[in-house]
């Protein structure tokens, strides 16, 4: 087999489980990487497949780990243009476009910001998994702002139990219809999928999803539209979209939780990732990295408050 093989001896005194051992002595790769290798038949504990994550081991053992090339054609880099708003030996920040897709999936085989980083960066290939190289979070295809994306496994998971732990400060700018109960607020409404449309979400109750919270603030207001700034405590899917339309003012665009035909002429929602704070790696401080908002959301803006 093509690929790296690697030997590890387990000689810790007391027994201790492989996924555990594996995690500690290849902090180069994601959780998720070795539980999947250990999955495919992979991993080997004195030349036999291991069984499970939590197999124990005890003194002395051999673990080989076999660790594939990517499948060859599986994902090709194609060169999109990026804005790059900040870039090291680990990471990536960009700021994506409304329109584009993050990661490949039904319908969306090509024209990735996947696809566009491999180009731009190829060392990203199978961090974090084949399918979503680099991918630590993720935004909606028409919402655009910035993104995180790893360079390295150690980087991913580094990253990734930030968002785990709740300590990134994420900031989005939105345009809703009408106006919130309260100008200020905060909505906690569980998350879960749509039991009619399996490819949405919804509001559900607590033994259905997942708790989910969302903080707003009113930037400006307009006689039929609210402009806000939103703190999403909790990451889900679509969270945002979801908690402005429960409080009876939907995201300016999104015909999916919003109204069926747009108040304002506009080819996308009016959702913008603006801010992120997050610590990187080997840094003590967190830091904090901006997009401005898009020209056609800003024009939005402009001729609203050239007709109030």
């Amino acid at each position: 087999m093509s690929g790296q093989h690697i030997t590890l001896h387990y000689e810790d005194d007391e027994a201790g489980r492989l996924d555990k051992f594996l995690v500690s002595a290849l902090p180069e790769y994601s959780r998720s990487r070795l539980q999947n290798l250990i999955k495919e038949g992979l991993v080997l504990v004195d030349g036999t497949p291991a069984r499970k994550g939590g197999q124990i081991l005890e003194r002395p053992a051999v673990v080989e780990i076999s660790i594939p090339e990517p499948v060859d054609g599986a994902l090709r880099p194609e060169k999109i243009p990026l804005d790059i708003v900040y870039e090291d030996e680990n990471l990536l920040v960009v700021n994506k476009p409304a329109g584009m897709v993050v990661h490949p999936g039904a319908g969306h085989d090509t024209g990735t910001l996947v696809h566009a980083v491999l180009a731009h960066a190829p060392e990203l290939e199978g961090v974090g998994g084949e399918k979503r190289p680099g991918v630590v979070h993720r935004l909606d295809k028409d919402t655009s702002g910035l993104i995180l994306l790893a360079k390295n496994d150690r980087t991913h998971r580094f990253l990734q139990e930030q968002f785990r732990l709740r300590k990134v400060e994420k900031t989005y700018l939105t345009l809703v219809d009408g106006k919130p109960p309260t100008p200020t607020g905060r909505v906690e409404a569980p998350i879960g999928r749509d039991a009619r449309q399996r490819k949405r979400m919804a509001i559900v109750s607590p033994q259905k999803g997942r708790e989910a919270i969302s903080e707003y603030a009113t930037l400006e207001v307009f006689p039929k539209h609210t402009y806000l700034q939103v703190h999403p405590v909790t990451g889900r899917t679509h969270q945002i979209r979801l908690h402005m339309a429960f409080l009876g003012c939907p995201v300016v665009g999104d015909t999916t939780y919003g109204r069926r035909h747009a108040t304002i002429p506009l080819n996308r929602h009016f959702l913008h990732s603006a801010r992120l704070t997050i610590r990187l790696p080997g840094e003590q401080e967190a830091r904090t990295f901006e997009a401005p908002l898009p020209q056609e959301l800003a024009s939005v803006l402009e001729d609203l408050r050239q007709r109030a």
